[in-house]
């Protein structure tokens, strides 16, 4: 008895001494990747802007579904049921979610700086709101490493699509 006893009184002490620790990350994240693209800032938000144009740059896009409503393509199918559309934009923001759930607690944009009359720099975000849960923050570490690189890769594949095109 006084063994279990001991053994829960540890893990009570632990958990509370995790979650303490956790309580000092942000609630808060945003990723933030940037690329500058040679091309006309009207040509590069339409190709970000229209999901009928994401199968041509967004990473694994080119194996999803369209999403459509009331007409109109809004978004492309995620896997687990999910969808990723346009929320809203305008000549330079582009804001896309995720609307598998009632609560939004990812969202991701990009934004459109115009450099010089030549460049455009786009700058790709996603935003993660996090719960206090510890398990949460802790892996809020890890999601640089997870989304980071697809980020630029679908950055570059945007800079050499839209550059091809005439």
């Amino acid at each position: 008895m006084r063994l279990i006893k001991l053994a829960f009184i540890s893990f009570f002490v632990f958990f509370l001494l995790i979650t303490g620790i956790s309580l000092f990350f942000p609630s808060h994240v945003r990723i933030s990747k940037a690329i500058d693209i040679n091309a006309p800032r009207d040509s590069v938000r339409a190709m970000i802007s229209q999901p009928l144009h994401w199968k041509n740059w967004y990473p694994g896009a080119d194996t999803l579904a369209l999403y459509e409503a009331d007409g109109v393509i809004k978004g492309i199918r995620m896997p687990g049921n999910q969808v990723l559309m346009i929320t809203g934009f305008n000549d330079s923001t582009v804001m896309a979610a995720n609307s598998s759930s009632g609560t939004e607690r990812a969202s991701m944009g990009w934004n459109l700086i115009q450099s010089n009359p030549k460049t455009v720099t786009v700058q790709w975000y996603m935003d993660f709101k996090l719960r206090w849960y510890p398990w949460e923050k802790f892996s809020s570490l890890l999601l640089e490493k997870r989304y980071g690189p697809v980020m630029e890769q679908g950055l570059a594949k945007l800079k050499t699509t839209v550059q091809a095109t005439p």
